[in-house]
């Protein structure tokens, strides 16, 4: 069962435990330079808001209705990651663990295969919550993502365009397996009171039917880490999957008669202001090697020099000076001598 509250996608396995529950949420964020540099993480900018496909159905294209799930609006260029958190079992300090596979445009961003339901072992095609808090791009080499940036189809610049040739479906995809019963029992009964804590920073005619999907844009310094359960860790029987539509401004505003938020700050003047960027690494877990068909995508400015365009603007370089390190680190307090 998928629910929306409060912007937030809430995936929900009660037939398997009362403490499988996920939360998906879009955040706003900086673009940073596309200019391979690498950056650190930017910060997030607060949630995009997100509606029910079914609630504005009269002015949506049938092919939208048909698919389900949710609406997201996103402004040409504008970036975004995707947090993730699970639940906490009641008094027992162990978040729920979830394999996660996400695409844009039903291209993994992972490994850059197209989309199938199930898991793939080798190479792992899937992230696993909550060892994995958010996903900013398309996973391109260990250690290294490209962010995701909004841009229209049918234009060449998204990932589905780059390596299916194709320009159909657009949008974010996302399916959840929880973890299996008895292994989540077996995790409670070994592990310590121990909590885990989320890190925040926190109409009269149809839209048109042309979509938006994501785009490879500036390098950043992001793991994607291995499976440490165990493929056979996860309940390949038990799902939940979800569409999320991107719409531009105006298709936002006239599906939903809602306006758009303002655009966010750019790289420059966020870092002018002297605020935070981020880095992120837990050295308890592996990180995966990237995937070859992701790396030999065209950022979005490296595209629009062979197309003769320039589709970003405010695109130059930024020195971070402000740069907070986050990780799981140990939670073990030392009790010392004395």
């Amino acid at each position: 069962m998928i629910e929306l509250k409060h912007d937030e996608l809430v995936f929900q396995f009660p037939e398997v435990h009362e403490d499988a529950v996920c939360r998906v949420d879009f955040q706003r964020t900086l673009r940073i330079p596309d200019d391979n540099r690498e950056y650190p993480l930017p910060p997030g900018l607060g949630r995009f808001p997100v509606e029910h496909v079914e609630d504005h159905s009269s002015r949506l294209p049938a092919a939208w209705i048909e698919r389900g799930g949710v609406l997201l609006p996103m402004y040409q260029s504008e970036a975004l990651w995707i947090n993730f958190s699970s639940g906490i079992g009641f008094r027992r300090g162990t978040s729920y663990p979830f394999a996660v596979k996400i695409a844009a445009g039903k291209i993994n961003a992972v490994t850059g295969d197209e989309w199938s339901n199930g898991l793939v072992k080798d190479p792992q095609d899937y992230l696993v919550v909550p060892d994995q808090p958010w996903l900013d791009g398309f996973c391109v080499q260990k250690g290294l993502i490209r962010q995701f940036v909004a841009m229209p189809l049918g234009q060449g610049y998204t990932a589905e365009e780059q390596i299916s040739g194709a320009a159909e479906h657009g949008g974010i995809q996302i399916i959840v397996y929880p973890m299996k019963r008895d292994r989540y029992e077996e995790m409670l009964k070994r592990s310590a009171r121990v909590f885990d804590a989320d890190i925040c920073f926190s109409l009269a005619e149809p839209c048109a039917s042309a979509s938006m999907g994501l785009a490879p844009g500036g390098l950043m310094r992001q793991e994607i880490y291995e499976d440490e359960y165990g493929y056979d860790a996860w309940d390949m029987s038990k799902s939940s999957r979800c569409f999320v539509h991107i719409l531009n401004s105006a298709q936002w505003t006239t599906a939903t008669g809602k306006p758009v938020p303002g655009q966010q700050p750019s790289a420059a003047d966020y870092t002018k202001a002297g605020l935070p960027w981020f880095e992120y690494y837990d050295d308890k877990l592996g990180a995966l090697s990237g995937a070859k068909k992701l790396a030999g995508m065209d950022s979005v400015a490296a595209k629009g020099v062979k197309l003769g365009e320039k589709p970003l603007v405010e695109n130059d370089a930024v020195k971070p000076q402000k740069i907070v390190s986050l990780g799981s680190g140990s939670t073990k307090v030392n009790e010392g001598k004395w």
